[in-house]
């Protein structure tokens, strides 16, 4: 109501609401100095809470007066407006209101306005009055009767509003009308009957509900409603719920609407969506239990949008949402329809954001979102809300689920609200693209980059060159994306730094994908943006292990596996798993490599992220080949090297080609080993990888014959000198240095091997610098031995702590448990130790050590020739 007062006005005509007129004919009937005078009628906005006061106040027999919650709620704005329906004259409502706010109470105050006569006072919209008021009001119910004299109170307030106690008060609650009840409402509401398929259908979809039906009537018969099915759109259920909404803090009515957007597109259940909304079809109202989505779901939603929980207890508590285990539903499915319709729904402030552990979205993991087709729920929403919650799946998809899912969620998106938010369609374009890099499928990334309208700047740049990347159009490609690298600069967002890194790795520029992914990552944590932060260490992790600087890579890897797994985005989480096998392949640390390897594929199969494993089977594959595995290294390999869906990502396949041709060679696959080079020599002259050239001369020095290998090694040494990657020099130096071995040439293989193990030992590479270390032996050259006290600055200080306990007579056992560390990990680390110093058993040890003890301390050295100078 408007908060004006008014008089007892000709009831209107009510419908099944025989309950809740015996109730007030009861409170009329109740004795004037009797308890239980007060009775509540709650009921959800449209169920006739206003109708049903009208109602009462005009077949009361005393005086009735009905009070709306004032338009201004002000302290004591709601007594204000009792005291002036009940005062004579302004004078005696003022000191009406003057009792009512002070000490001897409102119930004092209405026993001086109303006199002797009874007296029914009918409350609206409880929920709406001021907090003095309400307290006031709490306080004369409760009063023993006689006070107020022959005063009842009829007070309606909505569903959600907490009561207050008051003894022996009733209080009803208002339901949706029968079958019969709507028909008749319907037949009131329209001055010519409507045709009967039109009638049965504003039924269906209204559900029973006198508001909805009103509210869809009216703008029906006005021409301002929809020509067709469905009648009840999101027009008419703003309408009709937009005041409660209003009413709602901010935060509040955005996670209802993140709540609506998460379960829009399907039910956990096995029922209709027609009987989970209440829409077409169903013929009843919703059941109590409609509309369910999966906790989890909302959760991952919510942090996808940026969305605070916070308010979700408080909406739960109110009734507005109801939680039953791990689900969560609106009780009323209209409120979450009115949700979406009534303001805008909660965007994604980055495409990059991603949900927490085990997203299930309403459909359940793995759902494919074409399977079934858009239930009619889903049909009957705006397109802007329908592209805004395939958003918010696709996102949820991406971060947690099936990423072809996440691709199909994201396009449709991008169709949805390509001409109604350009923007937001741009994001899902190039996310759903992410997706299809993700899954390895190069033409979804095709399609999805050519599903927008023409881009403009940088955005066409970018997606001219990955087209022409992703179709083998390189010399287009390479002009495209360097002008979208050379932006790089005067990017502020961190979702356009995350592309130009993206651009510069596709040029094969790690230098400046590295310092891009850097910036993006220092402006997503600068704005907070939480969601964003494991997908720029995601993507500097990976830049970071292509330059080959792989301690650098690790530390990305497990600062964004720990942010990853803190916002449950668990593909994320896979690929840092790969990147830390990959790493750890390359300290020879086996366990660390099994480890990481198996939860990467973990996530990566089920999900179908193709490229976190190919990087997982090729750590895996490092690992079996430093061991001393190379027909398990190859055959391992092989699958990955192969063009086509059953093959290793497209993006990866060339970088793996030399491994496979190093373990192929070293295990007789010589043939497949010399397809593989010649391809990789047509994409190595492309300029992609700076360290191609120098990789395919180590191949051909691997496949020669004879004195040839001699010059491609030496061809190899030379190239590798110009591109940078440190690593992949010393691989070079220790397969040269180990050919020369073989023919028998020890003193001009010590030259490559001292080299490629002083390399090694500076990367942390223990597995590859304990293979050198073998070789240089072999060849009768020193690698730092007992011999040389300076051996002490060969170990980490984990194995100084190692040597030390074993050289002082502990067992692996006993050194494990005084480090926290496994058995396997000591005996991991003590063979590392062994082959640094050059000795073979632990009884040697004791004597290495004393002779580091022996050793003077350099800074007392130096402190003592200072103070003989």
């Amino acid at each position: 109501m408007s908060g004006s007062t008014q008089a007892a006005a000709p009831g209107p005509r009510l419908y099944d609401r025989t309950a809740e007129l015996a109730a007030v004919e009861r409170l009329s009937a109740r004795p004037a100095t009797g308890a239980g005078r007060v009775l509540f009628v709650t009921g959800a906005p449209g169920e006739g809470r206003t109708a049903l006061l009208a109602r009462a106040a005009h077949a009361f027999a005393g005086t009735a007066h009905r009070v709306a919650a004032p338009p201004h709620r002000g302290p004591w704005s709601g007594m204000r407006a009792l005291c002036a329906a009940l005062a004579p004259d302004p004078s005696a409502g003022r000191r009406a209101l003057r009792l009512a706010r002070g000490a001897e109470g409102l119930a004092a105050a209405v026993e001086g306005l109303a006199g002797d006569l009874p007296v029914l006072l009918c409350l609206d919209d409880l929920h709406l009055w001021d907090a003095h008021s309400r307290a006031a009001l709490t306080t004369a119910w409760r009063e023993p009767g006689g006070r107020s004299g022959g005063t009842a109170w009829l007070v309606s307030a909505a569903r959600h509003h907490r009561l207050p106690e008051v003894p022996e008060a009733e209080t009803v609650r208002l339901g949706r009308l029968s079958r019969d009840g709507a028909r008749a409402l319907l037949d009131d509401l329209c001055a010519v009957p409507p045709p009967t398929g039109v009638a049965e259908r504003l039924l269906d979809e209204a559900a029973g509900h006198p508001g909805v039906l009103a509210s869809a009537v009216r703008r029906l018969a006005s021409g301002t409603g929809p020509s067709r099915w469905p009648f009840v759109d999101g027009a008419v259920l703003a309408e009709v719920y937009g005041g409660l909404l209003d009413g709602l803090p901010a935060d509040s009515r955005r996670l209802l609407a993140v709540v609506a957007l998460t379960g829009c597109g399907g039910g956990g259940d096995e029922r209709s969506p027609e009987d989970r909304w209440g829409l077409p079809g169903s013929g009843l109202a919703p059941a109590p239990g409609a509309y369910d989505v999966a906790l989890g779901a909302v959760l991952a939603a919510a942090r996808a949008t940026r969305t605070s929980v916070e308010p979700l207890d408080g909406l739960i508590a109110d009734g507005l949402l109801c939680r039953s285990g791990d689900a969560l539903r609106f009780e009323d499915p209209f409120l979450g329809r009115a949700a979406l319709a009534s303001g805008p729904a909660p965007i994604p402030p980055s495409p990059h954001a991603g949900p927490p552990a085990d997203p299930v979205l309403v459909r359940g993991e793995g759902h494919r979102a074409d399977r079934l087709g858009p239930p009619a729920a889903v049909r009957a929403l705006a397109p802007l809300v329908r592209g805004r919650s395939q958003l918010v799946r696709g996102l949820a998809a991406l971060g947690g689920g099936p990423v072809m899912d996440a691709h199909e969620a994201l396009l449709q998106a991008a169709g949805f609200l390509r001409d109604r938010a350009p923007e937001e369609a741009s994001d899902a374009r190039f996310l759903a693209m992410e997706a299809a890099w993700a899954g390895g499928d190069v033409s979804a990334c095709l399609a999805a980059l050519d599903s927008g309208t023409a881009p403009a700047g940088t955005e066409r740049d970018f997606v001219e060159g990955l087209r022409a990347a992703l179709t083998v159009r390189l010399d287009q490609a390479r002009s495209a994306l360097a002008r979208v690298v050379a932006q790089d600069g005067a990017e502020e967002d961190p979702r356009l730094l995350l592309r130009a890194g993206s651009a510069a790795l596709v040029l094969g520029d790690t230098v400046a994908a590295s310092r891009i992914h850097a910036r993006a990552l220092a402006r997503a944590r600068a704005e907070q943006r939480t969601a964003l932060v494991p997908r720029a260490l995601e993507h500097l992790a990976y830049a970071e292990l292509r330059a080959g600087r792989h301690s650098r890579a690790a530390r990305a890897a497990r600062e964004g596996l720990r942010a990853a797994e803190a916002t449950g985005q668990r593909n994320v989480a896979a690929h840092q798993h790969s990147v830390l096998a990959l790493v750890a392949s390359v300290a020879g640390d086996g366990q660390a490599v099994a480890d990481h390897a198996g939860r990467a594929l973990d996530t990566a199969r089920p999900h179908g992220l193709v490229q976190a494993a190919t990087l997982a089977e090729w750590a895996l594959a490092r690992a079996e080949f430093g061991r001393g595995l190379a027909a398990r290294s190859a055959a391992r390999l092989a699958p990955l090297v192969r063009p086509g869906p059953r093959g290793g990502h497209f993006a990866l396949r060339m970088l793996v080609v030399p491994c496979f041709v190093e373990a192929a060679v070293a295990s007789g696959r010589s043939a497949e080993a010399r397809v593989a080079a010649e391809e990789y020599a047509v994409w190595a002259v492309q300029g992609v990888d700076g360290a191609a050239p120098a990789q395919l001369a180590r191949c051909r020095a691997l496949l020669a014959r004879g004195e040839e290998s001699a010059y491609w090694f030496g061809e190899a040494v030379r190239r590798h000198d110009g591109c940078g990657n440190d690593f992949e020099r010393a691989r070079t130096l220790l397969a040269y240095g180990t050919w020369l071995r073989r023919r028998r040439r020890p003193g001009d293989a010590r030259g490559p091997l001292s080299d490629a193990l002083v390399t090694f030992e500076r990367a942390a590479a223990e597995g590859w610098a304990d293979h050198a270390r073998s070789e240089l032996r072999a060849t009768g050259g020193t690698t730092g031995g007992v011999t040389d006290p300076a051996a002490l600055g060969l170990l980490t200080p984990q194995q100084q702590r190692i040597a030390r306990l074993v050289a002082g007579g502990a067992t692996n056992r006993e050194v494990a448990d005084r480090l926290t560390l496994s058995p396997r990990t000591v005996d991991h680390h003590l063979r590392s130790v062994f082959a640094r110093l050059g000795i073979r058993s632990r009884v040697e040890l004791p004597g290495v050590v004393d002779r580091w003890d022996a050793r003077p301390d350099p800074a007392t050295d130096v402190r003592t020739r200072h103070a003989r100078a």
